[in-house]
């Protein structure tokens, strides 16, 4: 083989190994991607079935019941225009309260439960995640439109 078919060769795989190297990041990058949405979007279908994604708003007050086992409990996400009903097993987080901020994430089952695997709740009075802050923010701007318009 001459030098210069050599260089090519070696060229061509070092470009190959490259690509494979890209296409395994990228791949990796998308199966740890999730997606915010607020309650809101979720009601009008944008958020995908059966894939992991998170809500964020508040918990409505008077929604939350313990169930039983001690572990479970149901509550509600709310952006004040809508509200998602939720499922979690697990310890909650301390500052998890009616009518404070929380973001959870899991999957929305075709039922309209969203089964969260994980619950965030704000942990300073003055925090709450950006994506849930501005879709409460959107929601009222919306629910004070519509109350305009009436």
């Amino acid at each position: 083989m001459k030098p210069r078919h050599k260089r090519i060769a070696l060229i061509v795989s070092g470009l190959a190994a490259l690509a494979v190297a890209v296409a395994l990041v990228l791949n990796a990058f998308q199966s740890n991607l999730v997606f915010f949405f607020s309650p809101s979007q979720v009601v009008a279908k944008e958020a995908p079935l059966d894939k992991t994604f998170r809500i964020g708003g508040m918990v409505e007050e008077g929604s939350l019941k313990r169930l039983p086992d001690g572990l479970s409990v149901e509550f509600k996400i709310t952006d004040t225009a809508h509200s998602i009903p939720v499922t979690y097993t697990g310890i909650l987080p301390d500052l998890f309260k009616e009518g404070k901020g929380a973001v959870v994430q899991g999957k929305l089952g075709p039922d309209g439960l969203f089964r969260a695997t994980e619950v965030l709740a704000k942990h300073d009075e003055n925090y709450m995640p950006p994506d849930a802050a501005h879709a409460i923010e959107q929601a009222q701007k919306a629910q004070r439109t519509l109350q305009g318009v009436n």
